[in-house]
């Protein structure tokens, strides 16, 4: 099957850079930006999305459906589609390729398929197409729609029939790199709170180096993801108690990301991150949020 119209819900960071390197390749990305931020619309637009007027007429006119959103709006997307699909007529296969765990793609198949669409699982790994070229992980009884698209500024790996494997391995992969942020960055805060921060920085420049240098490239840029990246770490948390494997670290992941969502530095984009802020200057900031409640109030 080769698919020429790619319908891509919603073009974000990720989103929006798939869709030009579908374009760049002679793909006509399409998409819906109703209700949509005028972030996603310039994102859109930049990229050359043509804006579909419904859902509905998205899936008349896609030959493939990619969902590539936060995953807290996952499951909404997905009935919203079912129902477009339903009305159009028009039964493009879906592929979600959202940070979910393998219950929650599940689930989201099951919707998909009860409209008689088929379904192919996805997760996501590495930047985004023109800083790197991320691997599509997909799973599912037919993956051919979306291995067609291998080379297209990405590559796709299929990896087996079972729905919810590519979202399992997406769920391993992001459990060890965000959850790292997140455990340096509680470190850090810990450190500073205790008034070790100089002292600990120093050990770090003599033992640990390459982790030195890491959060000072990472730690101070967090606050711009940390809404979305919520919902990720409360779904890696429900993988790993699905598997046995205590969900804490993650839950503990998902609160430092809630701290970070209420620092001033979560107003900011990717876009407009301040690159000149230091590590340090980023944790003194998120230090002030501990004695906080979520509503920015002293406890």
């Amino acid at each position: 099957m080769t698919s020429k119209t790619i319908g891509i819900l919603g073009p974000g960071d990720m989103g929006h850079a798939v869709g030009r390197a579908l374009r760049d390749r002679s793909y006509r990305p399409l998409t819906c930006l109703a209700g949509r931020s005028s972030r996603t619309r310039k994102l859109a637009a930049a990229a050359g999305f043509d804006d579909s007027a419904s859902l509905a007429a998205l899936v008349d006119a896609a030959d493939l459906v990619l969902a590539i959103l936060p995953p807290a709006a996952a499951e909404g997307l997905a009935g919203d589609v079912a129902t477009a699909m339903a009305v159009a007529n028009a039964f493009p296969p879906y592929v979600d390729c959202n940070a979910v765990s393998p219950a929650t793609v599940r689930a989201i198949g099951d919707v998909i398929n009860a409209v008689g669409a088929p379904f192919i699982d996805a997760g996501i790994i590495g930047l985004a197409p023109g800083k790197d070229t991320p691997r599509f992980y997909v799973s599912g009884p037919d993956t051919d729609p979306m291995e067609a698209l291998d080379g297209c500024g990405f590559t796709v790996r299929p990896i087996g029939a079972e729905i919810g494997r590519a979202s399992g391995l997406k769920m391993c992969y992001a459990g060890l790199t965000k959850g790292t942020w997140t455990l340096q960055t509680s470190v850090l805060m810990a450190a500073e709170a205790l008034g070790l921060s100089a002292e600990l920085k120093e050990e770090f420049a003599f033992s640990q180096q390459a982790q030195l240098a890491i959060m000072e490239a990472r730690v101070p840029r967090l606050p711009a993801d940390s809404e979305r990246w919520i919902g990720e770490m409360e779904e890696i948390a429900a993988t790993f108690r699905d598997a046995h494997v205590t969900p804490a670290f993650h839950d503990g992941a998902a609160e430092v990301f809630r701290l970070l969502a209420r620092t001033p530095f979560a107003q900011e984009t990717r876009e407009t991150v301040d690159s000149e802020r230091t590590l340090e200057e980023a944790v003194r900031v998120y230090v002030e949020q501990l004695g906080r409640k979520e509503d920015g109030k002293p406890r």
